[in-house]
């Protein structure tokens, strides 16, 4: 069953209720991310998006979802299966925000993040996918890619960090290294994270505008702002060129982030196959009693002050 379950559907599902209501601080720490800003930014962001999905409805639906992705995590470790999940977009296109959601609450040895800094020159030297196979899937493991090899058809094209011929040789190439990592067992799975210019305008002012943010901002997201249509026509080309029927691509419209979210989650797990999987019944066991055994009192010096 890859789709969440309608509350009050299934009387086991009531710990899901529990769940909420225990974790809603939470995923309201994640939210803030979104909220610390100027109040007349905050205002005018708010009146771009008056039909957002109310907080309580997104709670209760993003909860719902991430007890599937464990579902889902449980049955890649059980058989052994191997998936790559890419998130590609433009810049503040909220790729970092479902990658959060997705591993929030999963096993970080089974579910990994990978992203990469700017090459080396070592590594320019090399073959151009090689930096990425060291991080792809062993048997049991899902890999998110913020941000992958699709690099040289985007910033590295757009910003002249590669040459015509290298981004020829690239789009020659992706597809049949993404027909060999599918036919090795592999799940290739590609996102492309999708927002208006007036979006992403709003949301660099944002990050401009909040002392939390502003370390997500680089040169390079600020360039990426004068390139608006050279990014357009790259990424009309790279869909084109890369959408391959063993590895397409999925869109997901991300102007409004929550619903980005549940989205890009719903659909991630609607496209494998997962199902249930034997557990060995946990029990805890009795603690072993020394009537002899007396606890050290440890110096307070070793102690972190109790500041809170």
């Amino acid at each position: 069953m890859n789709s969440p379950h309608t509350p009050g559907s299934n009387p086991g599902l009531d710990w899901l209720e529990a769940e909420l209501a225990d974790t809603l601080d939470e995923d309201y720490e994640l939210e803030l991310e979104d909220a610390q800003l100027s109040l007349e930014i905050s205002r005018i962001y708010k009146a771009q998006h008056p039909e957002s999905i109310d907080r309580h409805t997104y709670f209760h639906s993003l909860i719902h979802l991430q007890s599937e992705l464990i579902k889902l995590q449980d049955w890649v470790s059980h058989h052994k299966e191997k998936v790559v999940v890419i998130f590609e977009g433009r810049d503040s296109a909220g790729k970092g925000g479902v990658i959060k959601r997705i591993t929030q609450r999963l096993n970080p040895r089974v579910v990994r993040v990978v992203a990469l800094p700017a090459p080396s020159d070592r590594e320019k030297s090399q073959w151009y996918f090689q930096r990425y196979v060291p991080h792809l899937p062993a048997g049991g493991e899902i890999v998110l890619f913020d941000r992958s090899w699709y690099n040289r058809a985007g910033v590295e094209r757009v910003m002249g960090f590669a040459s015509e011929d290298q981004v020829e040789q690239f789009f020659n190439d992706v597809p049949e290294f993404e027909r060999m990592l599918v036919r090795s067992g592999i799940r290739v799975v590609k996102y492309w994270f999708s927002i208006t210019d007036e979006e992403q305008q709003m949301r660099f002012l944002m990050r401009i505008h909040d002392p939390m943010k502003q370390w997500k901002l680089s040169p390079m997201d600020l360039q990426s702002r004068v390139r608006w249509e050279n990014y357009t026509k790259a990424k009309e080309e790279m869909m084109a060129r890369t959408n391959i029927p063993e590895a397409p691509w999925y869109i997901v419209e991300g102007n409004d982030k929550k619903r980005a979210r549940l989205n890009c989650i719903d659909h991630l797990l609607g496209l494998i196959p997962y199902g249930p999987v034997p557990h060995e019944e946990v029990s805890l066991p009795e603690r072993v009693f020394n009537p002899k055994y007396e606890r050290a009192v440890l110096p307070p010096e070793l102690y972190v002050p109790a500041k809170y």
